[in-house]
């Protein structure tokens, strides 16, 4: 086999999200792990411009991270197998290197000359291992190659290491002098871990794979090796316990992401650009320097559009910038404000093509809760990848202490990372700040604000968390509530499917400038610009019925009573009167993984009537 062979083929937005740098890629015949960033070709990944998203990224990975740029792909659908193009992509490498040969059983690593690789460059997908001149079992059948497929079990513990499973360990209940050659069976109808065996062909050893989880798996089963299979390195030592996960399993990788809505921060086009590309500009000494830097630019494509401005006004423009009237320097963890201070202006800038707005009156019967409507008719949303996690997700947010510990994208510090850019539109409701904060001092809201603080509580200290963290009260519940219910509600008529819209919160209090808001937005990765059904929803005649409907659906769930009577301080949950038939969403759409809700705090229901936000309704 070639150095380089393409082996399959995955959208680049799921090199975020699922088939990142450590994750396992299920293909039809094999099972690859993609490699860190250090081995990918930078030069083919091209650059994304995103300067507020790129200083949240430096505040977690360092300073020394330079550009935010995209996965290779391939421009051409038709291309010849045999040319440079068909090579480009993200590097991959066979994982687990164990393999099961399906006919008789033969478990060994793909590298010890047992099994051969059959290379297809015409159908990639085809490509495939097999044991060669195979006489099945017993050795009774005609020598003829059979298909080898990659071993369903693996190593993984919360520290973000990956490893194989440890057959000869297990099959032999410890370290042992046996080398024989392992095979892999199944006793039974069904395929559960009591009907699977592994069995040693020399000293006549077997093991029930019911052995390798639960209690039992944690006394049998070696400590972690802190291996990390994308980087080809250990670490030195490892404190979690590893425990046994299938092949493609759902735990073995989460990615942890931020992302930013790409908004403008200057109503002049240079000014906006310059902002946009200030790593580039923020050295330069001189008008000449800029014209150079201008050239450079323009062969890149690292900033589109920047030639066509007059090198003279672009150098005025740093120098405005520099003396305090343009760029300040991003210190605020949370990203959210400078989009907050945009989407809350009474005449916000436009950055087409990345951003359009237009402001509509508030919803009829809603103009006491709610204080404005912005319909964005284009945004840009840009994600970012800077780490993943094994066996539980990072729930506190990128660069959090405490929980699972995230891993490394590269071998090295990372000078770029991944990222990916979507457009859509979106619906922004503004709420009125003295109504929600009357709201809040209420004594019923501040009942359920208890609970819902008894609960995260309670959940982060099974976790071993700190309690009193990263609790986001009771406005941020309400809110993030109603955004819960006008997804739903809107995939049923905009023509997005539920998936495919997203919400962002604003409820930070602490500064001086509350926020109050919800944005509910499409950024799908296939719908490149608008098609306007969402935007068309938030005119005011339409915005109204659909919030109606939305809380009178709330306030009857089909699995009332208990969901409506539901304390999460009881059993130490993070939602309230909220389930899968009222308020959850796609985890895709939600930024909390459908975490803190509750529809009491917006309608009345069978358990609580006196604490809904819009109880007058």
């Amino acid at each position: 086999m070639n150095e380089k062979s393409p082996v399959g083929e995955v959208r680049p937005s799921q090199l975020l999200w699922t088939y990142g740098p450590g994750a396992l890629v299920d293909l039809p015949n094999l099972s690859v792990v993609t490699l860190g960033t250090n081995h990918w070709e930078k030069d083919r990944c091209a650059p994304i411009e995103e300067a507020r998203l790129l200083a949240a990224v430096r505040k977690v990975l360092g300073a020394q991270v330079e550009t935010l740029r995209m996965p290779p792909f391939q421009t051409n659908d038709q291309v010849d197998a045999w040319s440079a193009e068909a090579n480009i992509g993200v590097p991959v490498r066979p994982f687990p290197r164990f393999l099961r040969c399906v006919k008789c059983g033969l478990l060994s690593e793909y590298d010890v000359g047992l099994f051969e690789i059959k290379e297809n460059r015409y159908r990639p997908e085809q490509t495939r291992f097999v044991h060669k001149a195979c006489k099945g079992s017993k050795g009774d059948q005609p020598a003829r190659d059979a298909d080898a497929v990659p071993a369903r079990f693996l190593m993984a513990c919360k520290n973000g290491h990956l490893d194989d499973f440890p057959w000869h360990y297990f099959v032999h209940v410890g370290p042992s002098a046996c080398k024989g050659t392992l095979r892999f069976f199944e006793s039974g109808a069904s395929l559960q871990t009591e009907n699977l065996w592994v069995k040693c062909d020399e000293c006549g050893a077997s093991r029930n794979m019911a052995h390798a989880f639960g209690q039992a798996g944690k006394e049998n089963l070696p400590a972690c090796r802190a291996r990390h299979p994308h980087l080809d390195i250990f670490d030195d030592e490892c404190d979690e316990d590893a425990r046994a996960v299938l092949l493609g399993a759902t735990n073995a990788w989460f990615p942890v992401t931020l992302s930013a809505l790409a908004i403008p921060l200057s109503r002049d086009p240079i000014a906006q650009m310059v902002l946009d590309g200030w790593d580039y500009f923020e050295d330069l000494e001189s008008e000449s320097e800029v014209a150079i830097t201008v050239k450079t630019l323009k062969k890149s494509g690292a900033l589109p559009g920047i030639d066509k401005h007059d090198p003279k006004a672009i150098w005025e423009t740093i120098e405005a910038i520099r003396s305090g009237s343009g760029k300040e320097e991003v210190t605020d963890s949370d990203i959210k404000g400078p989009e907050w201070e945009v989407l809350t202006d009474p005449n916000p800038p436009t950055d087409w093509p990345h951003f359009l707005s237009r402001n509509v009156d508030a919803p009829k019967g809603f103009e006491s809760q709610i204080k404005s409507v912005l319909l964005l008719e284009r945004l840009r949303e840009v994600n970012a990848l800077i780490g993943f996690t094994r066996v539980e997700a990072q729930e506190s947010g990128a660069g959090a202490e405490g929980g699972p510990g995230m891993a490394s994208l590269s071998r090295t510090n990372p000078d770029w990372v991944p990222a990916s850019q979507v457009h859509g539109e979106g619906i922004f409701i503004r709420f009125d700040e003295e109504v929600l904060a009357a709201w809040e001092l209420a004594q019923p809201v501040k009942e359920i604000e208890a609970k819902l603080l008894e609960g995260h509580k309670g959940w982060r200290n099974a976790r071993k968390l700190d309690p009193d963290e990263d609790f986001p009260g009771v406005r941020y519940a309400m809110l993030h509530t109603l955004a819960h219910l006008l997804i739903r509600e809107l995939a049923l008529e905009c023509g997005y499917n539920a998936a495919s819209i997203r919400e962002r919160i604003y409820a930070d209090t602490d500064g001086d400038d509350p926020q109050a808001g919800v944005l509910v937005y499409t950024a799908a990765a296939d719908s490149d610009g608008t098609l306007g059904g969402l935007v068309d929803l938030g005119k005011p005649e339409n915005l109204s019925r659909l919030l109606r409907q939305a809380l009178d659906r709330a306030k009857i769930c089909s699995s009332d009573p208990l969901c409506s009577e539901h304390n999460p301080g009881k059993d130490k949950s993070l939602h309230a009167a909220a389930c899968h038939a009222c308020s959850l969403v796609a985890e895709t759409s939600c930024e909390r993984g459908n975490r803190y809700l509750d529809r009491t705090l917006l309608v009345r229901t069978m358990e609580n009537s006196s604490a809904a936000f819009f109880g007058g309704d």
